[in-house]
């Protein structure tokens, strides 16, 4: 039997033309929330249900379109406004149906008080990036909505519109909100915000088309996407977590497979609804899942409030000055800069966030390749390093440059070098500087060992959210770390074995 605010959700819908599939079950469990099962057999193509947008709750649908637009509030700002008016207006809302149905706010991180930042979080990927959020924020709200209250012909209510309102709301639009058109931008969607994550495992897709009444472009077909929390062109907000970069699909988005699912541009198509297809079949019985994209556990946590175990898209990040740190300890900071310039001059680079270059560690230990030439750089001879560093004068390209080098430290022809060019990176010293940087990186998460954080994890409930997803943080990162170290200890057997191979043929 549905529950009480399920089945005035329901009620809602059918009143504002929302119609759904009887092949959809919604579950509404007291610990994991709502889910939507399939009650039989679903196959690929299936259209199982159509939101009409202007059901959706957006800037220009909210009864405080004007006071928003007037005062050039645009992405989440404008969004947070709107949903935050609607909600002072109770029953009263249009959209009260709805609103009923969400929770007071979803539990990310830049929610949580500093200290549980600093003890759940420390050490893992979102600690520095959580702790920037919250007081940029709350600076967003202070400069866009707190003048506000004062200022317009309506009279709000300011209890409805205080910082921890708006930080309710945000936590709303950032796991919740989808891209609907070139004209609403991005809004929540009834009914599509009810379908639960699953990495890689996308069952249903959203779909929304153009119209040249509301968006006033061409008719071509668009996907509706999880808002991208990191999109610069629809935030003009100055927070970290606005500003992440988007990776894969939803908030990376979720348009991943878009492209397989592309509406027909006939004549008499609706342009005024959103329509979820099934893109793949799907067993009765069996939860029905969206995607949010091919997301880490740092990425999920940071802006749907949740992780997934053994998640394959999981990394780790070992900055440049983490490089450097370990650079200084075993030679000048002269030598280190003079290395790190030349690294730089081949044109190589790392990753870019805020104000940090930092490289990838993918789940599978694996560094990236930006890294070893670095570390490959970093610990070359000294008539080497002055032979590189002529060579990139003339060398054709930066990959030329570092094969001519690997070739003639290695005496193989040219063209083998640069076949071989990892293989060759990865001498027994790179191998070592590899394990110490993962030792270097894992002493950000404390005294507490990975057993010891495992240990916790087992005896953790699900239903301690912040302690659970936060644990599975730290673990599925520490195991990246010593994933790193047996890929370099592997490597460096086997550098060993190739050199006795070579003295062995010599001799």
């Amino acid at each position: 039997m549905a529950s009480r605010r399920l089945r005035a959700f329901k009620r809602w819908m059918k009143s504002q033309g929302i119609e759904y599939s009887d092949a959809l079950h919604f579950k509404d469990d007291t610990e994991q929330g709502i889910s939507v099962m399939a009650l039989c057999d679903l196959k690929e193509g299936d259209v199982v249900a159509t939101i009409p947008k202007n059901a959706c709750l957006t800037v220009k649908t909210s009864g405080a379109r004007e006071i928003i637009e007037a005062a050039g509030l645009g992405g989440y700002l404008g969004l947070s406004m709107a949903i935050m008016y609607e909600r002072s207006l109770g029953q009263d809302s249009p959209w009260s149906g709805y609103l009923q149905l969400l929770p007071d706010h979803e539990s990310l991180p830049f929610l949580w008080s500093l200290h549980e930042v600093d003890s759940l979080l420390s050490g893992t990927e979102l600690h520095k990036t959580v702790k920037q959020d919250k007081p940029l924020m709350y600076e967003d709200w202070k400069e866009s909505i707190l003048p506000l209250l004062d200022s317009t012909p309506l009279k709000f209510k300011s209890e409805y519109f205080g910082v921890e309102e708006y930080f309710a709301a945000k936590s709303l639009i950032a796991s919740r909100s989808f891209e609907i058109d070139d004209y609403h931008g991005f809004g929540m969607v009834p009914l599509a915000d009810l379908f639960n994550h699953k990495t890689g495992a996308e069952d249903v897709h959203f779909t929304s088309t153009s119209s040249d009444h509301e968006s006033h472009s061409d008719a071509d077909d668009n996907y509706c996407v999880h808002a991208d929390a990191g999109d610069d062109e629809i935030s003009t907000e100055k927070s970290q977590l606005d500003r992440e970069e988007s990776s894969a699909s939803p908030n990376g988005t979720n348009s991943s497979v878009g492209s397989d699912l592309e509406s027909s541009s006939v004549s008499g198509e609706d342009h005024t609804v959103l329509q979820m297809i099934m893109v793949k079949d799907v067993a009765v019985g069996v939860e029905v899942f969206n995607t949010y994209g091919l997301l880490g556990n740092a990425a999920l946590l940071h802006r749907y409030g949740f992780t997934e175990p053994d998640n394959s898209y999981d990394i780790v990040n070992i900055d440049l000055e983490l490089v450097l740190q370990w650079s200084s300890s075993l030679f000048s900071s002269r030598y280190s800069r003079a290395r790190l310039s030349l690294w730089k001059r081949l044109g190589y680079s790392g990753s870019d966030s805020q104000d940090a270059e930092y490289f990838e560690i993918t789940s599978d230990g694996e560094p990236q390749s930006e890294l070893l030439i670095l570390l490959y750089i970093m610990l070359l001879p000294e008539d080497a390093y002055r032979k590189l560093d002529v060579t990139i004068s003339t060398a054709g390209s930066q990959d030329e440059a570092i094969c001519v080098c690997l070739s003639d430290k290695n005496n193989i022809p040219l063209e083998k070098a640069t076949e071989m060019i990892k293989e060759l990176l990865l001498t027994e010293s790179v191998c070592n500087a590899l394990h110490s940087l993962a030792d270097l990186r894992e002493s950000f998460y404390g005294l507490n060992s990975k057993e010891d954080d495992i240990e916790v994890l087992r005896s953790c409930s699900i239903r301690d959210r912040k302690c659970y997803h936060s644990l599975v943080l730290r673990v599925s990162e520490r195991r990246i770390l010593e994933k790193l170290r047996t890929f370099a200890a592997i490597r460096m057997k086997t550098t060993k074995r190739s050199a006795a191979r070579k003295r062995l043929k010599r001799n």
